[in-house]
């Protein structure tokens, strides 16, 4: 990713979306006719980040730690308990329906698994065109079919398999048609919720290229979540990496990857996979013990302090702030945060 491109987005302009706080706790309740709660799983737990115009904002972490309930949050697919959504001036949590109505033709979503996201009684065609139906304003009757044919051409697939149904696709090509999906209403905004981690392998990188293809050519933004980090690291501008349910580190793509200050961030660095054995041999692997801590009770102070090799007593005392500790733009949130060099392919001597 060059930092011409990295730079580009953001210089001198407002984000096009910004979070503040963002909090979503679940209730857990007890009893079955008179249900009453007795806490609360901390899915999210008070975020901040900004996302700007053509730029791809990656949110990384294990499973579990919030990334896809962030994603739901920001749609009003749930609702946030606290926290602001502003976009382009208005806050996404406090719209009336028809203003979110109006507010989804701009903000759209590529789910994670596409067996489950596109309705198996429906033609791919009545998929990617139903959207024109509920938002009749976007594209006349007359212009559908055309507009239709384009979409699936600029997503890799034949105008002709337009009255074909989901389930004579592979899994790829089911992702394409998600993908064409979320383009019809010309949004500004693509949330991509794992988008590649139930495709094989060699589709992955078919699908990443394409996703990057389409931004170029409509100025897309988009808000990237995954736990693959090489993934992320081909598509992403900036990471934000996620621990049960907070952003411990947030910066550029090279920055992430090439100085990464926090120890959680720096332990999923070491497990990414090489392909180099030479490469290997000089990266120094960072294990983990034990599991991540129940969100419905998470540690005191810092939350990964239970998993840390550098927790103290003061970790269990205070949560420390998402601040820049040294000056790089480039905050993490760790009392004893410091650069190191995560041997990485691109980084391989």
């Amino acid at each position: 990713m060059s930092s011409d491109r990295r730079d580009a987005p953001r210089a001198g302009r407002e984000p096009l979306l910004r979070v503040e706080g963002l909090v979503k706790h679940f209730p857990l309740t007890r009893g079955i006719v008179f249900k009453r709660q007795i806490g609360s799983v901390r899915a999210v737990d008070g975020i901040d980040f900004q996302l700007h115009r053509g730029e791809t904002l990656g949110l990384v972490g294990e499973s579990g730690c919030g990334k896809s309930t962030v994603a739901r949050t920001l749609l009003r697919l749930e609702e946030p308990t606290a926290g602001r959504a502003i976009y382009k001036g208005n806050d996404i949590f406090t719209l009336r329906p028809s203003e979110l109505r109006a507010l989804r033709r701009e903000i759209q979503i590529v789910f994670q698994d596409p067996y489950a996201s596109l309705n198996p009684r429906m033609t791919v065609g009545d998929i990617v065109s139903e959207p024109w139906e509920i938002h009749s304003g976007i594209v006349p009757k007359a212009e559908r079919p055309k507009r239709l044919a384009d979409l699936l051409e600029r997503v890799g697939l034949n105008p002709d398999d337009r009255n074909r149904y989901p389930h004579q696709f592979s899994g790829g090509q089911r992702q394409r048609i998600g993908i064409a999906r979320a383009l019809a209403l010309n949004p500004e905004v693509i949330i991509c919720d794992e988008p590649v981690s139930a495709l094989d392998v060699s589709v992955q990188a078919q699908v990443v290229n394409l996703l990057e293809e389409v931004q170029a050519a409509f100025g897309l933004a988009y808000i990237f979540i995954a736990h693959d980090l090489s993934v992320v690291r081909h598509i992403a501008d900036r990471v934000a990496v996620m621990y049960l349910g907070r952003i411990v580190e947030i910066g550029d793509e090279q920055d992430i990857y090439e100085r990464p200050t926090h120890p959680y961030t720096q332990a999923l660095l070491s497990a990414v996979p090489i392909p180099d054995p030479d490469a290997s041999a000089f990266r120094e692997r960072i294990l983990l013990e034990g599991d991540i801590p129940d969100p419905a009770d998470p540690p005191s102070g810092c939350h990964f302090r239970t998993r840390c090799w550098k927790a103290e007593a003061l970790c269990a005392e205070r949560y420390p702030e998402l601040v820049d500790r040294f000056n790089h733009g480039h905050p993490s949130s760790c009392h004893f945060a410091e650069p190191r060099r995560v041997v990485s392919e691109r980084l391989a001597p």
